[in-house]
């Protein structure tokens, strides 16, 4: 098997700490995942192949470097040298993906952003998500000037779209949203009006299930992008997902790909073994903690009980906790 870029994401893409954040963001940007992404996201590409779409994505904006297998040089990731935004007196932001696309036939530039978002409670963020979307795309317009038009060129702005990929979604909510500008006659007629479509923000819903994509226990959405998404992010083998992207999703399963694809499922069987431990040591305090509390309640002394085999800071914590609850 030819392997490029694709393979060795997925080997990585089952742990819960940054590893795995920085593994699925390499994932993401993989050219194939990227196609299938803009096809099912974004009205400019829907009506393309898959191969066409992905000659769209621009290789000027590269992360790492192109794979040089003969007729691979097309599959490899987009660079993030882009991802830092800093624009004068507005502060730094850094994007997980920032990528270009090409529609060719309408001689379309599109700017796009595309990030990973592993909650969407805004009592964990401290912030609703949908705020940050729309601070992505302010920013994204606003840093082109200078760049993309000068003086009070605003036509020659260009389309941004703010792609984000939520992990952490109930069973019933896969879905796709769109926030973007709309326009409306709120008082008499007016006839010509303007498209306002240059901003777009796009949330992509994936269903998850213990910290990871459970698609398997869900059973597969009737969404293509969203049904390959949780098989690409699940808590399935490596050899497992290899074989549904190649023969369900028809991609071709490359050395980074592959790589990543096995690196990140060893890392889930790391995280839920130790996961398995903390639980267990858990349960194992919570029980001495409660055979102390009974204890007390039988009117034995500090020193019956540390003769038990229980510390004394076990027993000064249980005591302050019956005494916070009297």
């Amino acid at each position: 098997m030819i392997e490029t870029n694709l393979a060795q994401a997925v080997d990585a893409t089952n742990d819960s700490g940054p590893a795995y954040d920085t593994n699925i963001k390499y994932l993401l940007a993989d050219k194939q995942i990227l196609s299938r992404i803009l096809k099912y996201t974004m009205e400019e590409f829907e009506d393309m192949e898959i191969g066409d779409i992905t000659g769209c994505i621009g290789d000027d904006i590269e992360i790492g470097t192109r794979p040089v297998d003969a007729g691979l040089s097309n599959l490899g990731r987009v660079k993030g040298t882009m991802t830092e935004d800093n624009v004068l007196g507005e502060g730094i932001i850094y994007y997980d993906i920032r990528f270009t696309a090409y529609h060719k036939e309408s001689e379309m530039k599109i700017l796009i952003n595309l990030e990973a978002q592993r909650s969407t409670d805004p009592g964990k963020l401290g912030y609703h998500l949908e705020n940050r979307i729309v601070f992505y795309l302010a920013r994204m317009i606003s840093a082109q000037k200078q760049t993309e038009f000068f003086h009070s060129d605003f036509d020659a702005l260009r389309k941004v779209r703010s792609i984000w990929i939520c992990l952490d979604n109930d069973e019933t909510e896969d879905s796709i949203e769109e926030i973007g500008l709309g326009r409306k006659v709120v008082f008499g007629n007016k006839k010509t009006l303007y498209p306002v479509n240059l901003m777009k923000g796009i949330i992509v819903n994936l269903r998850s299930g213990g910290g990871h994509i459970a698609g398997e226990d869900m059973g597969k959405s009737s969404n293509v992008l969203i049904a390959m998404l949780e098989e690409l992010l699940s808590s399935k083998s490596a050899e497992e997902k290899k074989r549904i992207l190649t023969d369900e999703y028809g991609m071709v399963m490359t050395a980074e790909l592959e790589g990543r694809l096995q690196i990140m499922c060893n890392l889930s069987e790391n995280i839920e073994a130790n996961g398995i431990k903390k639980g267990i040591k858990e349960g194992v305090r919570q029980e001495r903690i409660d055979a102390i509390a009974r204890m007390i309640r039988a009117d034995a002394t500090k020193e019956q009980i540390i003769l038990y085999g229980y510390t004394e800071a076990e027993y000064m914590e249980v005591e302050k906790l019956m005494y916070m609850n009297v």
